[in-house]
């Protein structure tokens, strides 16, 4: 499928002549155009609805006139790299089911698929915000997109598992066995290649934080990605590199089939190579919207069809949610373990599509009020951290009646705590003293690089 827009690269006055006049080929008189056709569109803090519709009308945003090497095959890349609340408040919804399942697996049997909706949107996510400054600088800073995801996500983890740590040494509790060897795990982000290796039920070594295993799948998958983006992005045509992001994309599939054994169940569900396909279905849809001019009559197809089937996705999802068992012996087993974790990345990059493209619409006005949005933005990945932990710790200490309450409050006491006290604070402080800093240079670099130092990428994911 070719995405790509009829030039490659062009100069940024060029482009953003281009966009001012509708898309005419530089170099011809613009002409005087109503206003509605010819403002940016402004409207949409998050920059989602950008290069979208005013009234059933298209409208063309200019991009930044000074964008260094203009778009570089990637004309909407600049354009979109503020927040989408839409995609904050799916964060929200997809960390809720996660606990729930976590805490009571039985009223959510397929609550696992929570974090296969956020492997996706990661994925999302991340490219991005890479292929965003790769249009504007010519280059990924490595070093810098390191330091942000160390600054976003050890601190936060090494204040639970200190926590964890003190109430092993301190107490005797019983769901604390096999702490240190879990905290150990947690902080090296080995977790999921320790469980992959378990053919049987998983050791206590991995019990205490179990649902850290998930940090382990996208942190390698982030030593990989990110490093051969950047080569694709240097070596390539951008209509290669998404070419590329395809062919990856599928590759996994074909793993899980020739892996395919009811002994192997544990290797597929944590492995990183087994699961990259979920996070390389967002990196796909990134790559393809930045592809894609406002005024491409793809584009165009890819926001009216996103907009029609985002509701039947979620509605499927729901559905598995409710009643397909995923880490349990059942008929469904085989064919999640193959192909289903695939279909489930293309239905929650069909919402992830919708919410990015149509901001305006009742799923997305749904998913951006303002509590759903902030508890995905600033808390999700503190209460994907703490509740499992803390639920643990409610057991032992006998609370039986409204445990999932319980929990559920106190996990949102302890993330709100570590978003202020530590998260916030020290993102603040350090985020510019990290390697790459000030590197990136040029209109609207600075508000990608606010999108990339606020952005908390939860990581979630299920103790099968």
């Amino acid at each position: 499928m070719d995405l790509s827009p009829g030039t490659e690269t062009r100069a940024a006055a060029g482009t953003t002549e281009a966009a001012a006049t509708g898309g005419r080929r530089p170099g011809r008189a613009p002409e005087t155009l109503p206003a509605r056709w010819s403002a940016p569109a402004a409207h949409a803090p998050d920059g989602s609805d950008a290069g979208g519709s005013h009234h059933g009308m298209p409208v063309h945003p200019k991009l930044a006139a000074s964008a260094p090497g203009g778009t570089r095959g990637f004309p909407s890349a600049v354009r979109r790299t503020g927040r989408v609340q839409g995609v904050d408040g799916l964060r929200t919804l997809a960390v809720g089911i996660v606990m729930v399942y976590h805490l009571e697996p039985g009223l959510l049997p397929g609550g696992s698929i929570g974090v296969d909706i956020f492997f996706t949107i990661s994925g999302f996510v991340i490219t991005r915000l890479l292929v965003a400054e790769y249009a504007r600088t010519g280059d990924i800073a490595m070093g810098g997109f390191y330091w942000r995801r160390w600054l976003r996500l050890v601190p936060a983890l090494l204040t639970v598992c200190a926590v964890a740590a003190v109430l092993a040494g301190a107490t005797s509790l019983p769901g604390f066995d096999g702490a240190w060897t879990s905290v150990l795990l947690s902080v090296t982000f080995l977790v999921n290649i320790v469980r992959a290796a378990q053919p049987g039920p998983y050791s206590d070594g991995t019990a205490l934080l179990a649902q850290n295993w998930s940090l382990g799948v996208e942190e390698q998958f982030y030593l990989l990605w990110p490093p051969l983006l950047r080569v694709l992005l240097r070596r390539v045509r951008p209509r290669t590199v998404l070419i590329w992001a395809g062919v990856l994309c599928f590759l996994p599939v074909v793993w899980r089939w020739l892996l395919w054994d009811p002994t192997q169940a544990h290797r597929i569900y944590n492995g990183t190579d087994t699961r990259a396909d979920q996070l390389l279905a967002g990196a796909l849809l990134a790559i393809a919207v930045a592809r894609l001019r406002a005024d491409d009559p793809r584009l165009a197809a890819l926001r009216r069809w996103s907009g029609r089937l985002a509701w039947p996705a979620l509605g499927v999802l729901g559905l598995i949610v409710w009643q397909v068992p995923v880490t349990e012996d059942s008929p469904w087993t085989e064919s999640w373990y193959t192909v289903g974790f695939l279909a489930t990345a293309l239905l929650s990059a069909t919402v992830v599509a919708a919410l990015e493209l149509r901001s305006r619409s009742a799923l997305s006005r749904l998913l951006s009020l303002t509590p759903v949005a902030w508890v995905g933005r600033n808390l999700s990945y503190g209460l994907y951290l703490w509740h499992y932990p803390l639920g643990r710790l409610l057991a032992d200490l006998g609370v039986q009646r409204g445990h999932l309450v319980a929990t559920l409050a106190a996990s949102m006491a302890a993330a709100t705590a570590s978003y202020y006290l530590l998260e916030r604070p020290l993102n603040r402080r350090w985020r510019r003293r990290g390697p790459g800093a000030g590197r990136s240079s040029g209109p609207g670099a600075g508000r990608a690089e606010a999108a990339v130092g606020r952005e908390h990428r939860p990581a979630t994911a299920t103790a099968a």
